[in-house]
């Protein structure tokens, strides 16, 4: 941040300095500072030692290098880097120093900055806005015929109609009080040119123009810390930051003699996009997702402050207040923030790297790339079958924490800024079965690897390629397989192969039923009959994968046995000839469960029923049962119908009603009148019935109610459903 002072705190200074300098004895200048002094002031460069990228684009950075006494320290990165940075800047002094202070170049929004100059113009104005800026200051106009000076009283914006009639709207007139007093139209063209004759507003906006200039080169910082200590020391610098995610890709390669292995090379693909080279650093890839999240605490934060109103006194009448009758209470402390617990990592696991697959030499392979480093460069692929020494023993280790898992890169790593490497994570000779992959759920065949983590190594996520006889045959895509770890991996698809469900059956038996408190539970069995036919149109012999989807809570009941067992399927090995086809059978024995509740306000008669012809004894348990509800189930019937009368004989006793009303004093009158008196005895004969027949409904629930209560039985038995 720059300081600007006052030309007279400057004089200030001047004339004290003389008057001191004035009574003083005469000292002889200082020498110059010796080299050594000014190699000192210059802050050291603190290198990037070691870098571990995560799978969430966070990466964690360390600088190292050495001090001596008190000395200044710088590291660069960019301005994207700086929220993340100030968030987690973590520095140690190992000497017994500490870091005095932490400084960084900052920058105030470009929109604050051009707040602090009178022309009030903002970032990209346009002209008219410009000039706008100029009106009532004095300008000289030249260009456009004689030059004259006066001042700017507006710009104007015409349309212009040429000889053709076509309109124009890309006009600007200014418009000038000349010295003389006169008023001039001035058109802006690229042949006129305006100054500015104020050398204040000159200034205002050469100081506009040099922020503009600094807000475009905000992207490089410069953190400068300040140690202070004695002697060398070891000094620590780290932070995490954005950064690409690291990619994992690998190659399978079989060779020419089968030997039911492939080998298995893995790289990590690892982007350098921050502010410094990372020469010589310590490479470590996490297949893990820490959390994490950005504040913008490099930005100056501007705050909305209310606008109040000054106070006028106002007149003001005595008046009485209420006196307090209790004291208020204090307000409690809410209760203190705990840190949360460190995650403690486990002890690392020792890996395991064989040679390369590639060639070298004159068929073409895997070169070393910056540093001369085999394990530590950017590899390009040229060939299969030859041995190198791309990987050896003890270049990749494994460290299992929490739940991720890393790759540790044991020689150093050279990848510079905005350049980019494949890093070699994994080399080995691991099991690999070539099969071909069907599943009910997808009809195209897939060729496919089964493949065997024996390694130490966690295969991360990533895409895969297959090599075969020399040749590219495919690729695909794999989860993360841990050590021990069996995985179906395809890549291309088998057009040799056909597979087909040529059957399927689907059969229940009933085999046990029980009624207690009313809950009645039926178990049955579901016995599912498929049969596949795997056809092999190809001249060499077929292992084929059948993937039936599996129910849930189902057991098998038919051999052979699945290979493997998921969540979800079960995977079946078939062997197929050459121009052969061969059948499977699956069947499946899969429990279920019914329960239904009987209760006196739902109709259950013909579910009874139906439960009663299993057996002649469920019969004559449940008969009470059936033969209370059928008569509950009359009376609710009965007392709909009586009800619907009811009704009826309303009706009619209003229309009479009516009727009456409409003959009043005539002779027809009194015929309604006998109507209505017998309508309302019916009326009241049907509410009496209905009554009667309620309460007998309230007695035949009662007793369905007191059979369900007592009715229990539990029954095994074997009967087949529909």
């Amino acid at each position: 941040m720059r300081l600007v002072f006052p030309a007279s705190l400057f004089v200030l200074a001047t004339i004290s300095l003389t008057a001191q300098t004035a009574n003083e004895p005469q000292k002889k200048p200082a020498p110059a500072a010796s080299a050594p002094t000014a190699a000192k002031n210059t802050p050291l460069d603190l290198p990037v030692r070691k870098v571990v990228l995560y799978k969430n684009g966070v990466g964690y950075f360390e600088h190292a290098g050495t001090v001596s006494g008190n000395q200044r320290v710088a590291i660069d990165f960019t301005s994207s880097q700086l929220n993340d940075v100030l968030q987690s800047l973590t520095v140690l002094d190992q000497g017994g120093g500490h870091i005095a202070d932490v400084n960084y170049n900052s920058t105030t929004p470009i929109e604050q900055q051009l707040q602090t100059l009178a022309l009030g113009l903002k970032d990209f104005p346009p002209t008219s806005a410009v000039y706008q800026a100029l009106r009532g200051q004095r300008v000289e106009v030249s260009g456009s015929g004689a030059a004259f000076t006066g001042r700017l009283v507006n710009i104007e914006f015409r349309k212009e109609t040429d000889k053709n009639g076509a309109t124009s709207e890309d006009h600007y007139f200014l418009i000038v009080e000349t010295d003389s007093g006169a008023l001039r139209t001035a058109e802006l063209t690229d042949a006129v040119s305006v100054r500015m004759l104020d050398p204040a507003i000159e200034k205002q906006f050469a100081d506009y123009l040099e922020i503009i200039a600094s807000a475009q080169n905000q992207q490089e910082r410069h953190l400068t810390l300040e140690a202070s200590g004695q002697g060398q020391r070891q000094i620590e610098v780290s932070y995490i930051s954005a950064v690409p995610v690291w990619k994992s890709t690998y190659r399978m390669v079989f060779p020419r003699e089968a030997n039911g292995n492939a080998i298995v090379q893995g790289w990590a693909v690892v982007d350098n996009t921050v502010g410094a080279d990372w020469d010589n650093v310590q490479l470590s890839l996490v297949a893990g997702a820490p959390q994490s999240f950005i504040q913008p605490l490099s930005q100056p934060i501007y705050t909305n402050r209310p606008e109040v109103p000054i106070a006028v006194a106002q007149q003001t009448t005595p008046e009485t207040h209420e006196a307090t009758d209790a004291p208020l209470a204090q307000n409690a402390l809410g209760p203190e923030l705990k840190a949360a617990p460190p995650v403690r990592m486990a002890a690392p696991m020792n890996g395991q790297a064989m040679g390369s697959i590639f060639g070298s030499g004159s068929a073409g392979g895997l070169g070393a790339g910056a540093g001369g480093n085999a394990g530590a460069g950017i590899y390009a692929l040229n060939g299969v079958y030859r041995a190198t020494d791309a990987l050896q023993p003890g270049d990749v280790s494994a460290n299992a924490f929490d739940d991720y898992f890393e790759y540790a890169i044991t020689q150093p790593v050279t990848i510079h800024k905005n350049e980019s490497a494949m890093v070699p994570i994994l080399q080995e000779s691991l099991p690999a079965e070539h099969v071909t992959l069907w599943s009910d759920k997808q009809a195209i065949p897939l060729r496919a690897v089964w493949l065997e983590n024996k390694s130490k190594l966690t295969l991360d996520a990533g895409s895969f390629s297959i090599f075969e006889n020399g040749e590219f045959a495919g690729e695909g895509l794999l989860d993360p397989i841990h050590p021990g770890e069996k995985r179906l991996l395809s890549y291309a698809v088998d057009q040799a192969v056909k597979v087909h469900r040529v059957g399927f059956t689907n059969a229940r038996t009933l085999h046990h039923i029980a009624m207690h408190q009313g809950i009645l539970v039926q178990t049955t069995e579901e016995i599912s009959e498929s049969t596949y036919t795997v056809a092999n149109a190809a001249d060499d012999a077929r292992t084929v994968i059948v993937e039936h989807t599996r129910r849930p809570n189902s057991k098998l009941d038919s051999e052979p046995a699945p290979a493997e067992t998921t969540a979800t399927a079960y995977r079946f090995r078939v062997a197929v000839e050459p121009h052969q086809s061969t059948d499977l059978h699956v069947s499946e024995r899969t429990p279920l469960s019914e329960t239904v509740r009987i209760d006196p306000n739902d109709d259950r008669t013909e579910f009874l029923a139906a439960i009663g012809k299993y057996t002649p004894e469920l019969e004559e348990k449940l008969r009470p049962l059936i033969d209370a509800e059928t008569t509950l189930n009359d009376l609710d019937q009965k007392i709909d119908q009586a009800e619907q009368n009811e009704k009826t004989l309303t009706d009619d006793e209003a229309r009479a009603r009516d009727n009456i009303t409409a003959l009043k004093g005539n002779e027809a009158a009194k015929r309604f009148v006998d109507e209505l008196n017998r309508a309302e005895d019916q009326i009241q004969a049907a509410r009496k019935d209905r009554a009667d027949l309620e309460k007998q409904r309230d007695t035949a629930r009662a007793n369905v109610e007191a059979l369900i209560a007592k009715l229990s039985f539990d029954t095994d038995l074997e009967v087949k459903l529909q």
